[in-house]
């Protein structure tokens, strides 16, 4: 009768969701991460380019800092410009940016965004951010259940002997 989606509930207190939450969580954070990944790094070029009110700006940079999601740095040509700069923390949020997108243009917009994000190699498209098992097979809702950390089945150990 249960979902075996569900979380177990003595578990959500372990849950990352909460800390992910708290560091990106927020409308500007999010479009300040797109704004870095479109290569944007001074302050004036973020508050230009996202029409964010400056002490708005100041407080979700600080932040993006603090989490590690960005870094600051002086130029040294003139310590006195800051150039702000993805972590590997911070790249590591792209698919999560990507799927966010994917899930507005269906679900929210009801039409593709522009512009495209595209293969350098070959130009196409990329394809929707979807689940995947460990060997690479989509999956649905219906193919996942949460589990205990025990009880994840684990890569059988490399034989010693050979």
């Amino acid at each position: 009768m249960g979902d075996k989606l569900r979380e177990p509930l003595r578990d959500l207190a372990e849950c990352s969701l909460p800390a992910a939450l708290e560091a990106m969580g927020e409308r500007w954070s999010f479009l300040i991460l797109r704004a870095a990944f479109n290569g944007l790094h001074h302050f004036e070029e973020y508050q230009s380019e996202l029409g964010i009110a400056r002490n708005i700006l100041a407080n979700r940079l600080s932040r993006l800092v603090e989490h590690g999601i960005l870094k600051r740095d002086a130029l040294p040509a003139d310590r006195r410009k800051i150039e702000y700069r993805l972590t590997e923390k911070g790249e590591a949020l792209l698919p999560t940016m990507l799927a966010l997108r994917q899930w507005g243009e269906r679900w929210e917009t009801g039409m593709p965004s522009t512009p495209v994000l595209v293969d350098n190699r070959d130009g196409r498209a990329i394809r929707p951010i979807t689940v995947h098992a460990w060997d690479g097979r989509p999956l649905s809702k219906n193919e996942l259940h949460w589990a205990l950390p025990e009880d994840v089945v684990q890569d059988a150990p490399a034989d010693a002997s050979t």
